[in-house]
């Protein structure tokens, strides 16, 4: 009987590595990130603007100067921060529970529906506080009943929730447009519009941007005392685990998986009614415009800590609003950013691959079992 050849690479699972060598790897991803990201723009930018060492220098100095240089630019950068935070934090829970939630985007969408309706026809009722209020208890409920759906449906029949949370985004996308251009269309009919929100269901402003901020903040410290501190989310990274070690345990897993995407779709929903009510000023059916996919990233890179989501979703709008002022200043398409952000992305997901397994090339063990 033909010898099973021994493959030329194989993957082994490392353990205990030494958390200085973990951190090692980190910064060395991210630097080795950012000479490959100073190459891409360097060869995109015009040579009049200097050799190609001094081009990737610029380049980087004109996007950190976009994004923090101005009391504006620094503004836009904290807008493009919130959703990013707010949506990684919604799906933390339900990441740690190994739920593989991809609906924020349907569920950011569906909280900003609920929040719409009551600052379209409540806000001549209301004044300003009490209709916030209602409008982010409104966006609350509408995502994590979005979220609800799909949970219900893993917990009863065992349905696959990527796919059901994906799909689910192109359904209240396409509500939004049937919205959009049938009962909230603003007048005069065929803009496809829905109309501008009035003063009282608009966020207040904080040091010249809206709340918004604040409030994610403030979710980022309250995630992550209920991930490590209270009895469900002792429960959430239990099911995590093994779900046969916490029914064996006496919990009741399908009961966790909803009660946890509700919650998730629930902060998700807020997010909306952020965006609605702060950011834009009125509904159009791209509102998460891809904070949903992106966070996955953000949450997925800071391992589910809520501070180190903070770190990354603060990078992200960086370079979002960077790019923005590379594209006037030195001609680069604003697509660049895409993939600066790409690249940084792949190099830190293949640095934490590198700390959690190890190449084992043919031969390799037998000469370390010689030793």
């Amino acid at each position: 009987m033909r010898e099973k050849k021994t493959p030329l690479i194989r993957l082994a699972k490392r353990e205990g590595m030494e958390s200085w060598k973990r951190w090692v790897i980190r910064l060395c991803s991210i630097l080795l990130a950012l000479v490959v990201g100073g190459i891409v723009m360097a060869a995109v930018t015009d040579p009049s603007n200097g050799n190609f060492f001094q081009r990737a220098v610029g380049s980087y100095a004109t996007v950190i100067d976009g994004a923090l240089g101005k009391k504006t630019a620094i503004r836009q950068t904290v807008k493009n921060f919130i959703p990013l935070l707010g949506t990684a934090l919604a799906i933390a829970p339900c990441f740690k529970m190994k739920f593989w939630n991809i609906g924020a985007e349907g569920q950011i969408t569906a909280g900003a529906v609920c929040a719409t309706y009551f600052a379209l026809f409540w806000a001549d009722r209301l004044p300003q506080v009490p209709l916030l209020l209602i409008m982010a208890l409104a966006g609350a409920v509408g995502g994590g009943l979005w979220a609800l759906v799909p949970a219900f449906f893993r917990a009863r029949w065992g349905t696959n929730e990527t796919l059901f949370t994906l799909m689910m985004n192109y359904i209240i996308i396409g509500f939004v447009k049937w919205l959009q251009g049938g009962p909230w269309e603003k007048q005069p009919k065929g803009s496809q519009q829905i109309a501008q929100f009035a003063a009282n269901a608009c966020l207040p402003k904080v040091a010249g941007v809206y709340c918004g901020w604040i409030v994610v903040l403030v979710l980022m410290v309250l995630m992550f005392l209920y991930m490590k501190y209270t009895k469900q989310g002792y429960e959430i990274a239990v099911v995590g685990e093994s779900e046969a070690t916490a029914r064996y345990a006496g919990m009741n897993v399908g009961k966790i998986i909803m009660r946890t995407m509700f919650l998730s779709g629930a902060i998700a929903g807020i997010v909306g009614f952020l965006l609605v009510s702060g950011a834009n000023n009125t509904l159009y059916d791209g509102v998460a415009n891809g904070a949903g996919f992106t966070a996955i990233t953000v949450a997925w890179l800071a391992q589910l800590n809520p501070f180190g989501m903070a770190g990354i979703s603060a990078m992200l709008a960086v370079l979002e609003k960077g790019a923005d002022t590379l594209q006037t200043r030195m001609a680069v398409p604003v697509a660049i950013s895409d993939v600066i952000t790409g690249v940084l992305l792949f190099f830190m997901l293949g640095c934490e691959f590198l700390i959690r397994y190890r190449l084992i090339f043919r031969g390799h063990e037998e000469k370390e079992g010689k030793a």
